[in-house]
Order: structure tokens, then sequence, then C-alpha cells
């Protein structure tokens, strides 16, 4: 039997005197969808990175299928896509240049750039410096990259922030499309957000899951 595709045992994780996540313990099988709803500060973005592999915990385990998750291996990260608070785009490069050091980065040959700029909204800026994008222009086109090499497991921090209403609508369309066939973690303020996918949500304050 394969092991779970994210496991948490007992996870915390401490920054100085401050303990910003407490004994978390959490499973997402193969192909699952959780929400994660709290109010900043709860600790969304700790058990994030924490999955992503960003960060070690200070104590208890964080595990991509079976492996922790600091040691996992080239192969396996390859299928882990990650999007964060910041962006992690390359200023001084146009969107087509950064999905285009993207794709020659996961080894993506074949990758249709232009169609999946037009997906996400952005086919007639592709040529522009992100330099001068809106902060939801970004988070468009962190979302194009992080789904472009169509990643076993989708890690999505705040993924709403900064985008209107045809962007809010791109990313439920985004998150529906990857229902049952890619694992996926969403950070999120949205409460509403878990029912529209029929996802299951999991609420975290003050550093511990509910």
């Amino acid at each position: 039997m394969e092991p779970p595709v994210v496991t948490l045992t007992e996870c915390s994780k401490r920054f100085g005197d401050r303990l910003a996540l407490r004994k978390a313990t959490l499973t997402i099988a193969a192909g699952e969808t959780i929400v994660l709803l709290g109010p900043n500060g709860a600790g969304k973005s700790t058990l994030l990175r924490l999955v992503a592999g960003l960060l070690r915990p200070t104590a208890g385990s964080a595990q991509i299928a079976g492996v922790d998750a600091t040691s996992a291996p080239r192969s396996l990260r390859a299928g882990i896509a990650y999007a964060g608070h910041r962006s992690q785009l390359y200023r001084g490069l146009t969107a087509r240049e950064n999905l285009e050091l993207h794709a020659r980065l996961q080894g993506q040959r074949d990758l249709d750039i232009t169609a999946l700029l037009n997906h996400v909204g952005l086919g007639d800026r592709a040529d522009e410096y992100i330099d001068g994008f809106s902060r939801g222009m970004l988070q468009r086109l962190a979302l194009a990259r992080a789904t472009a090499h169509q990643p076993a497991l989708l890690l999505l921090d705040e993924p709403a922030s900064g985008l209107d209403a045809d962007g809010r609508l791109l990313l439920d369309a985004t998150l529906r499309a990857g229902l049952g066939t890619r694992t996926q973690l969403v950070a999120s303020h949205d409460d509403g957000l878990p029912a529209r996918l029929g996802a299951r949500a999991v609420h975290l304050n003050a550093g511990s899951l509910a």
C-alpha cells in the first residue's frame, strides 16, 4: 500500500520564542484537495513551507510520499509545485521569458507557452517585462508557472491575493481541473472555497489544527 502523498506527524515549528506550528498531524491522499483555512498568523504559510521542504520541523516530521520532505530526491521534488506569498518570478524578464526559463529548468521542451499565457489571461502581455505587472497579474503568472509541468502535488499559499473577479474564477477553474488527478493543498482566507471545489476544509488557528 502506497503511503499518503503528505504526512505531517506531531509537526511543530518554532522561530525563536514564537511557536508558529504546534504538533500538527495531517495526511493527504493522492488526488485529494484540501483547503487550509485560518486568519493571518495562524501558521498556514509555515505549514505549506514544511510540506514543500523549505523548512525543517523543530519537532515531529513532515513527509512526502513517505520520505522526509527536506531530503526528498530530485525525482520526487520534480513533481511538486509551490507558489508562496512571494511570486518568485524573475524581474527583468518578460512573462514569456519567465515561463521559458521554468520550462528549461523542468526539462520541458514541448510546453506551449503561448497557450498557457492565454489561459491565464496574459496573452496580450506576454512580451512585457513583469516589473510593471500588478499584484494580480503576477499571481496569474505564478499560477501558470506552478501548473505548467502538471505537478503531482500543488501547494498554493493565498493564490487569490490581488486577483480580480475574473482571476478568482480562473483560480477556481484551475483547482477544479486538478480534482482527483493531482494532490492539492491551498491556504486561503476564502471560507467558501472548499464548498465550491467539493474539497476538505482544514482549519488552522494559532498554530494548531482544529
